[in-house]
Formats: structure tokens, sequence, C-alpha cells
């Protein structure tokens, strides 16, 4: 997996840092969605990748049946699959057993571990700016959810669960990253949905969740804007960012899940809150300057 990260390229398109925050944007809706569901939390997981399987295998036809790639390259997509079902699974499990904060903070493991790979693995040394950008996205981290963050026993297994997951969706990313340098963000994302439908459905039917929906409408938006609009924005990212800029752009998804307790729920916003959201926004300008900056 050493090779699988692409560095940003200097060509990258004008359009693929916005696909990567609009992406994130649209994702941090998904805990709301999924509690708004009336099936069970690893059922929802199911119908959003049931449901928008059908679109991306549209989206995907004419380029998957033109892909010139190795069993070992389907492979990796298809292990990537498996890893994105674990982390759905897991992921919605641990909401059901933990605080949303805590969901949040373990869940986005990934903002730590992308860039940890990308300076140890692959020797990405990051240049001042980004330094810089690090250091305003962890001091932010911390003031945002260091309020609502709360350790307690009680908590325990859902913590785990969500932390497990933020591990299998870095491996997601990672392995889907090396697919994106053959194949187009659809094709790479209809492989890995594919992969991670049915065992999803199993997970659902081994726990004994409800797994069919009395109101479809809430897992249909769910599969509509998490799976085809969010992941499909990010697939199609992460083919041009190095890990740095991928993990450090996953803590939008904390600040956005913020405002929306806020603005749907009647969760408090302090200023220290407040704080912590800007000072993510500027290392998220910061890490896109020239590294010799």
């Amino acid at each position: 997996m050493s090779h699988s990260t692409p560095a940003a390229s200097i060509g990258t398109p004008r359009l693929a840092f916005p696909a990567l925050i609009l992406g994130n944007i649209v994702l941090a809706f998904g805990p709301v969605l999924v509690r708004l569901t009336d099936v069970g939390p690893t059922a929802a997981a199911f119908w959003r990748l049931a449901i928008a399987l059908p679109f991306l295998l549209l989206l995907a036809r004419k380029e998957l049946t033109q892909a010139r790639l190795s069993a070992g390259e389907w492979g990796l997509m298809g292990l990537a699959g498996l890893f994105f079902a674990g982390d759905l699974a897991s992921w919605h499990l641990g909401i059901l057993h933990t605080k949303v904060a805590n969901a949040t903070v373990f869940g986005n493991i990934s903002a730590l571990l992308l860039p940890l790979w990308g300076i140890v693995v692959l020797r990405q040394t990051p240049g001042k700016w980004q330094k810089i950008a690090i250091a305003l996205a962890a001091v932010g981290t911390l003031v945002l959810m260091g309020g609502s963050y709360e350790t307690s026993p009680r908590y325990l297994k859902g913590d785990l669960l969500c932390l497990f997951a933020g591990f299998l969706y870095t491996f997601y990313f990672l392995l889907l990253q090396g697919a994106r340098r053959k194949l187009g963000s659809w094709s790479v994302l209809t492989v890995a949905t594919v992969a991670a439908t049915l065992p999803t459905l199993a997970f659902a039917m081994a726990l004994g969740e409800k797994i069919m929906p009395t109101d479809w409408t809430w897992v249909i938006v769910l599969a509509l804007s998490s799976q085809l609009v969010g992941q499909g924005l990010m697939v199609y990212a992460m083919g041009w960012f190095s890990p740095l800029i991928l993990g450090l752009s996953l803590l939008l998804q904390p600040v956005v899940a913020a405002l929306i307790g806020w603005i749907l729920f009647g969760e408090t916003v302090t200023p220290t809150d407040l704080m912590g959201a800007v000072a993510i926004a500027i290392a998220l300008i910061l890490v896109r300057l020239p590294v010799k900056a």
C-alpha cells in the first residue's frame, strides 16, 4: 500500500478541492439521517449502499467494461469495499452506545492517521505552511470537541466501535486512492459499493435488526446524499490530494455536525466552539499553499 497514495498534482482540476469540501459537508448529515430511518443502524447502512448501487452502475457502466486491470487490482478494490462495510457497521452501531460527540471524535480518527501515513510511510515531508496547518487543525479539534467529549465506562463499547470504524475507513481510503490512479471515480466507488453491500446486509441480519423500512423516505435520502453525492465527491477528490490534505479535510465533518446539532436540535455552540471551527477552516486554507512556501 505504500505506493497507493499519490501526492497532489500540479495539474489538479479546479473543482477537486471544492468537491472534497462539499463531500465532507454532505457526509456530515449522515448520522442525522441514520437516526431518522426506521430500520436498524446497520440495516440503514445496507440500504444506503443498495439504493445507490443501480445509479452507480449506470454512471460507471461504460468505463467498467473498458477497464483493463489485473486480478490483484480488482481484488484491492473489493477489499476496500469490505473495509467500508466494516466501517459502516461499526460506526452505526457505535452511535447507539456513545454520545454523538464521542462518535464524531473517534469516527474521524482518519484525520490523524492519513497524514501520519503520508509522513511516516510515504516520506512526504510537510512544508512550513503544512506544519502550521496541522498544528491549527489539532488545536481547533481539541477546542471544538473538548467541551462535549466525555469519557465514561458506559460509553466504552461505543467509543471502541467508532474507533475501530475510523481505522477501517483509513484503509478504505488508502486502497481506493490507489485504484483512482487507473480508474475514474464512479467506477472505483461502484466496485467498492458492490463489495460492501452484501456483507453489510449479513451484519444487519446477524444482529437481528429490522431490515425492511416502513417509511422509505429517509433511507432513500441517506443513499442519494451520503453514498451517491458524499462518497462520490470524496472518491473523485481523493485521486488528486495527499493524505495530509485528505485527512485535514475530514475535520470538516465534526464542525458541520456541531452546526447541524445547533440548527436542528438546539444544541449549544459556544464562542469557544466557533474559535475551534475557525482554526480548522484556516488550516484547510494553509494546507493548500505551496510546500516550498
